[in-house]
């Protein structure tokens, strides 16, 4: 029996997508907005792009980048974890990307539309159950205008079901290939076999199909992708402790001048506070009000 690795790995996903054109060709085609017309018939891969380091996501994320029959290009990018460092650098890449295209003396209607999509494991946007997002540089008052060139498509893995999207079926199987296989999955369900792309990419996942040191990289990806998620919880965990505390500052502070503009004694607003003497009159002072 096969065991599969993970395909949100780095070195797996690079793997499928960054060495096997057809692959990339075939998730392109079934996650991106794009019309029958519009479909891509060839890609090209482009070299990885150098962008300053995020000190909490420089191993989370992952990216592949080609060029189409059409000229447009994308940038597919894998990312473990939210955090708005990702969607500033999803911009600036495919900002970056679309400046690029000319030299000095070119024409700017040799310009083509440039295309950042984002894999999340993660969850960005709670207030929706929605888990694909499209977005597009459109007028505010009349959304059919839009300014052609950049356009970001966000998917959020943990919150897909393939109900939603029961009229696109390999997209539903790319998304489930993504979702399902996870570290050393010993059976995928029989439809992921039914397309020959995604049959393929599961062979490439097949832990056998790996060398001695190859599995040795997987595993230090996994090593790293530890240690950022316990620097992010603690990072997240600081600042909500520090939130608390500011926000039980600012609550008191209302409570002693509040009480003191409806005439109680420093007495009262301290049994009301647990504040001392010292600490009322600190911020009765600091608003000039003693």
């Amino acid at each position: 029996m096969a065991r599969y690795l993970d395909p949100k790995n780095d070195l797996v996903f690079k793997k499928i997508f960054g060495e096997h054109p057809d692959l990339l060709m075939s998730f392109l085609n079934a996650l991106m907005p794009l019309a029958p017309e519009q479909l891509i018939e060839h890609v090209e891969y482009l070299p990885p792009e150098q962008v300053p380091d995020n000190p909490l996501g420089k191993n989370s994320i992952v990216d592949v980048r080609c060029r189409d029959n059409h000229g447009r290009q994308f940038i597919v990018e894998m990312q473990m974890f939210w955090s708005e460092m990702f969607n500033r650098r999803l911009i600036f890449n495919a900002s970056k990307a679309y400046v690029r295209q000319l030299s000095r003396n070119e024409s700017y209607n040799l310009l083509q539309p440039v295309y950042g999509i984002g894999i999340l494991n993660d969850v960005f946007d709670r207030r929706t159950d929605e888990f694909y997002h499209h977005y597009q540089t459109i007028n505010k008052y009349c959304t059919d205008e839009i300014i052609e060139g950049l356009e970001f498509v966000l998917v959020e893995l943990p919150k897909f079901k393939p109900e939603k999207w029961s009229d696109r079926k390999i997209a539903v199987l790319w998304l489930r290939f993504l979702k399902e296989v996870q570290d050393l999955t010993e059976t995928v369900a029989s439809d992921l076999l039914t397309d020959q792309a995604i049959s393929k990419a599961l062979t490439i996942c097949e832990e056998s199909a790996f060398t001695k040191t190859e599995l040795a990289v997987y595993d230090h990806y996994w090593d790293h992708i530890r240690t950022e998620k316990g620097l992010m919880d603690c990072a997240k965990a600081e600042g909500l402790a520090k939130g608390h505390a500011e926000g039980r500052a600012e609550t008191l502070e209302t409570i002693v001048l509040g009480s003191q503009r409806a005439g109680l004694s420093l007495a009262q607003i301290q049994a009301i506070t647990s504040l001392n003497i010292d600490q009322i009159q600190a911020i009765l002072r600091k608003h000039n009000v003693l």
